[in-house]
């Protein structure tokens, strides 16, 4: 029988995962600025150079060669190559890059995204939000920054390449549509909205990184009982970040006015009975497979800010195709 107190050694482990942790991004940030450097001695030394392709091409063939001698793997010909671009790509860049808080892998991405906005902003968004590799990738395939830019002007969408997605009002949360292809219902499938509605709690970790930043989960078919009659809400949240519940209703046919007074009904409900003095007017989202932008504006007040309509996906379209899809949307 061990004699060490279980506390004890939790505490112990804890400081130890911390110190190895805390090495891990030291290590990182030190191995990634050096790799801007040695991008930016190369093209330092082929501006130097002979004003040629081929002088570069044979510069880093030669240098990744003594390299290898040297230090041993992680000096390919590409690797080399990717710093080189590393450096090109951030050089001039204005954002906490320089930092270098995301891993090698990270920035290799983000440099294949041409649009210096559309980077800046997938950089600051992984960092803010700790995204994984395979987080960042999808967030860019999902064309998150094409969908928060969309209905901003020039200036907001300079914002969200200096200080990411900021969320001071309804608008800055919702999108159209929502990418849900995590949910593995193929697009031409039969499913019932259960069917949906269950897929989304089965994955609400990818749900919530769908919705958005200051998300939490509150329920499922929350009940509501008005005159002893009984209707449920498909699902509720709350956003810290704009201090109010989020409702939604999931929809997988073409959105009716039906559906928009149901949810007008459920807003003013918890309006009246659900939220508190210091929060601020509860938000609808009706996530639907298709619907008709005029329906939509005819039946919703001028003034609205509480009542959305959005298209949903259940599988992520090619870039062409999306591009479309947000024309469509404009």
């Amino acid at each position: 029988m061990s004699l060490i107190n279980n506390s004890f050694f939790h505490d112990i482990k804890e400081l130890l995962q911390k110190a190895r942790n805390k090495v891990y991004q030291t290590i990182n940030s030190t191995m990634t600025q050096t790799y801007y450097q040695i991008g930016k001695r190369i093209v330092e030394e082929e501006q130097s150079g002979e004003a040629r392709a081929e002088y570069g091409q044979k510069l880093i063939l030669n240098l990744s060669d003594e390299l290898t001698k040297e230090f041993g793997n992680g000096f390919s010909i590409d690797n080399l190559k990717n710093m080189r671009r590393f450096y090109l790509s951030f050089q001039k860049s204005e954002t906490v890059s320089h930092q270098f808080k995301l891993s090698w892998s990270h920035y290799i991405f983000l440099t294949r995204i041409e649009n210096i906005a559309e980077r800046n902003f997938y950089e600051i968004e992984a960092i803010e939000n700790n995204w994984s590799l395979r987080e960042l990738k999808r967030q860019f395939d999902t064309g998150l920054f094409e969908r928060l830019a969309l209905s901003k002007d020039k200036s907001k969408v300079k914002e969200l390449a200096t200080k990411g997605q900021i969320v001071q009002s309804v608008d800055d949360m919702i999108k159209d549509p929502y990418i849900l292809e995590f949910v593995g219902l193929p697009e031409l499938s039969s499913y019932s909205e259960s069917d949906l509605e269950q897929k989304l709690i089965d994955k609400l970790e990818h749900f919530l990184l769908e919705l958005g930043k200051g998300f939490t989960f509150v329920a499922r078919q929350k009940r509501l009982t008005i005159d002893e009659k009984h209707f449920k809400v498909d699902l509720v949240f709350y956003n810290r970040l704009l201090k109010s519940f989020v409702v939604i209703d999931l929809k997988i046919g073409e959105l009716k006015h039906q559906d928009i007074g149901q949810m007008m009904m459920y807003v003013n409900y918890f309006d009246r009975f659900e939220k508190t003095e210091d929060e601020n007017p509860t938000v609808g989202i009706i996530l639907c497979k298709d619907k008709s932008n005029t329906l939509v504006e005819l039946t919703l007040p001028k003034e609205n800010n509480q009542i959305y309509a959005s298209k949903y996906l259940t599988v992520l379209p090619n870039k062409e195709e999306f591009r479309k899809l947000l024309e469509e949307g404009e």
